[in-house]
């Protein structure tokens, strides 16, 4: 998309002006009815649908037709529908809280919100990422709602943060040019969808938290944010599970205790390994609409 064509977040170009038209066809009417009480048509939930980048107006929200579909992280990278039947299987990973994977590829001063349309490829090369992708997708697939995460853990630490990322990636052969109508095509582009932390800590309670047992398999479950996107026929889903999420989130040292009082000698490499058995299925888990 060129730019002046549509709004854009970084590399990402909406197609159309998603502002005027929420101002226009959103926020007026609702303030005209409920501040001047004047008619208007107003849907119970209007929700701007990326991926296919059009207002959508609802009946409610989550989508009413939406069904859950569970996706499961498998042998290989395989991300699929199909649970797992080993008898005990993992993928085990190093993390060292001194080497943190950091929300952008290039170093930026301060924080800035351009990490939400960063190319996520950089974080895929990584040894301390573990990454899991569907094959191309024969038909669009729309999700709206949250995203239940179900992860099967175990550390050598007795604390661990465990990051998640939903991605959508591009298909290789795509010509589309970036919002600036100049640079790389979007070949292969690794669209960052939502992406959510969880300190194991507090894995069975936010009041009282409880360190790991060393070794010793455990479940994490938790919410990711809400969405609304449409992972297009050709594209892939792809999901990140990874430790450290740096300067977005605080680095862990890996051993259970009050983080802001650890001192440099505490933060260590540990070892974590996702369990992907039949007994220990990790998964996420979305609302599709049919």
């Amino acid at each position: 998309w060129a730019r002046g064509k549509g709004d854009s977040l970084g590399r990402l170009g909406f197609g159309v002006r998603t502002g005027e038209e929420f101002r226009t066809k959103v926020q007026f009417p609702f303030f005209m009815k409920y501040l001047k009480e004047s008619p208007a048509d107003i849907a119970e939930a209007t929700m701007f649908l990326t991926g296919i980048n059009e207002f959508r107006r609802l009946s409610s929200w989550p989508p009413p037709t939406s069904k859950p579909r569970t996706f499961y992280l498998g042998d290989g990278g395989r991300l699929s529908s199909v649970a797992p039947r080993a008898a005990d299987a993992f993928d085990e990973y190093a993390s060292d809280p001194n080497r943190p994977v950091p929300y952008m590829e290039g170093v930026v001063p301060g924080m800035t919100g351009e990490y939400m349309t960063e190319d996520q490829r950089f974080a895929s090369r990584r040894p301390d990422v573990l990454v899991y992708s569907t094959e191309p997708l024969e038909e669009d697939l729309i999700i709206g709602g949250p995203i239940r995460v179900t992860l099967h853990v175990s550390t050598t630490g007795t604390d661990a943060d465990f990051v998640v990322k939903l991605i959508d990636v591009h298909p290789e052969g795509r010509t589309a040019q970036r919002t600036s109508g100049s640079g790389p095509a979007m070949a292969g582009y690794q669209q960052l969808v939502r992406g959510e932390p969880f300190r194991g800590k507090y894995r069975n309670s936010f009041e009282t938290p409880e360190p790991f047992a060393r070794g010793e398999a455990t479940v994490i479950s938790f919410d990711m944010p809400d969405v609304y996107h449409a992972f297009r026929r050709g594209h892939r889903i792809m999901v990140h599970v990874q430790s450290s999420w740096f300067p977005l989130v605080d680095r862990n040292p890996q051993q259970f205790m009050e983080i802001p009082r650890a001192a440099k000698e505490d933060f260590m490499k540990q070892s974590h390994r996702v369990h992907r058995s039949e007994s220990r299925p990790s998964s996420i888990t979305v609302l599709v609409q049919p």
